[in-house]
């Protein structure tokens, strides 16, 4: 059955996506990047663009960065051509990434119960919670998202919507795996595959399944598309496929804390945490769908035999669970594992939780509920970013570390260095002119050179510092675990 909301209904939820959509963008650029995962990506695409190598990201000069694909790489360093360097440009990518995913959101909700579904399902979208956040993180997880809602929507529409939606729905599947796959590699296909796979083996729909999908055509374009830049990306740099393919798609989830990570340590979590990851990200709805589900059971409203019998439901359902069952069995998960399953979550939700069509009230309970719990998302993520704007600035980056050496410095001369690698903030915001030292030990030529150098280094080392260095160094600040101290020539 269509939704129809009343013409007060249309009206709130039209200010209410405009709400989320301008705090999102405005908030793009009003906190620094956070160490170590969104400036890592932030610093490779800097690189990227500092270098004019578009081919092979870089973890370092030199240093070839095997860990992804480099779709979000390309699109953050573009942005960055655009705009300058800054973290309004590094996030852009991840914002349009996320309102390009609302597209085929709305669309699925709106062929099965028309116009008025669609906005419901998208404002259900906009304001869960990691959809939100990841809106503005430089991450790689926002394309992935838009890569694997591209194909599940277009597979359902190509396999069970109206034919003169098919051509865009199957160009959409392919061009969707394509898009995945360029963002972060195969896993992409495990997410597109697994629900279609469990979906048409319990609605027997083989036949559709194969008939209404040109797979050897559809497959041959998606291969054009993504297996140029994984030759040559194995051309440039010998070694990728092996350690990209086995090391991060096999090793990574089946090795707790595996140990060949060449860019820092591997997320070990107990097995099964991801469903607790789930609870969290996907709040509000997901609170809202489970007290919905318990009341509807416990009061015998809600027939879960029913809600599965529904292919649509059923579809779905699977979707939404994929990457919590694929990752279940993984020893090395993040909470961003879970958002590819999140568009399947709203429209699940959107579905079964909506205004009365019998309630004629012109705002019903379920948009109050909406309205009130997606705007609590914006207003509690601006609150906390002016509240914790210096401790994020001071501890979860080094931004203001990098700021404090750029304002005191008296010429290009005196440089930052670091002992032991400097994070990926420091790099991002220094422009790669952050040096390092490997230890305490080999710092000893820096304090002897005629430079007034400026040493970051954690409260630890600076403890082990040696009486007479320690006496040509001034504090000027603590900044989280480290201490920013100037060189003295007097």
């Amino acid at each position: 059955m269509a939704l129809v909301l009343t013409a007060r209904e249309r009206r709130a939820l039209a200010v209410f996506l405009v709400v989320i959509i301008a705090a999102r963008l405005a908030t793009l650029g009003a906190y620094p990047l956070m160490d170590s995962t969104e400036s890592r990506y932030a610093e490779i695409a800097r690189k990227m663009l500092e270098t004019g190598n578009w081919l092979t990201p870089q973890f370092d000069y030199g240093v070839p960065f095997w860990g992804k694909p480099p779709l979000s790489t390309w699109l953050s360093a573009a942005a960055m051509t655009a705009l300058g360097v800054g973290e309004f440009a590094a996030r852009l990518p991840s914002f349009l990434l996320a309102l390009a995913c609302g597209v085929p959101v709305a669309v699925h909700a709106a062929l099965r119960g028309g116009r008025d579904q669609g906005a419901w399902t998208l404002a259900l979208f906009a304001s869960t919670g990691l959809v939100f956040v990841a809106a503005g993180a430089v991450m790689t997880d926002s394309a992935l998202a838009l890569g694997t809602t591209m194909s599940m929507t277009g597979f359902w529409i190509a396999a069970s919507g109206p034919d003169r939606h098919r051509a865009a729905a199957v160009t959409a599947f392919f061009m969707g795996l394509a898009i995945g796959l360029l963002a972060k590699g195969p896993v992409a296909v495990v997410l597109t595959f697994l629900p279609v796979g469990a979906w048409v083996l319990a609605t027997r729909r083989w036949r559709d399944a194969w008939t209404r999908l040109p797979w050897v055509g559809g497959l041959l374009l998606t291969a054009a598309i993504v297996v140029p830049w994984y030759w040559a990306a194995e051309r440039a740099t010998p070694g990728f496929l092996d350690y990209f393919l086995v090391g991060e798609h096999w090793k990574r989830f089946v090795e707790p804390g595996w140990k060949g990570d060449l860019y820092g340590a591997a997320h070990s979590r107990p097995r099964g945490m991801i469903w607790l990851y789930w609870f969290a990200v996907a709040l509000p709805w997901s609170a809202i769908a489970l007290a919905w589900l318990g009341r509807g059971l416990l009061q015998k409203r809600v027939n879960l035999r029913a809600v599965v019998a529904d292919p649509w439901r059923l579809y779905l359902l699977l979707w939404t669970v994929a990457p919590m069952v694929f990752f279940t069995v993984s020893g090395n998960i993040l909470a961003t594992y879970v958002l590819p399953g999140l568009p399947a979550f709203a429209l699940l939700v959107g579905d079964l939780w909506r205004p009365r069509a019998d309630d004629t009230r012109a705002l019903r309970p379920p948009v109050r509920a909406l309205l009130a719990a997606g705007l609590a998302l914006p207003v509690l993520f601006v609150a906390g970013i002016f509240l914790a704007h210096d401790r994020l600035e001071r501890e979860l980056s080094h931004k203001a570390l990098v700021q404090t050496w750029a304002t005191k410095r008296a010429n290009n001369g005196e440089r930052l260095v670091y002992v032991g690698r400097p994070p990926p903030s420091a790099e991002f915001y220094s422009r790669g002119k952050a040096m390092t030292v490997p230890d305490i030990a080999t710092l000893a030529p820096v304090l002897d050179d005629p430079a007034a150098d400026f040493i970051a280094l954690r409260a630890g080392d600076f403890a082990r510092l040696p009486d007479a260095a320690r006496e040509k160094l001034v504090p000027l600040g603590e900044f989280g675990d480290y201490r920013l101290l100037h060189e003295s020539l007097r």
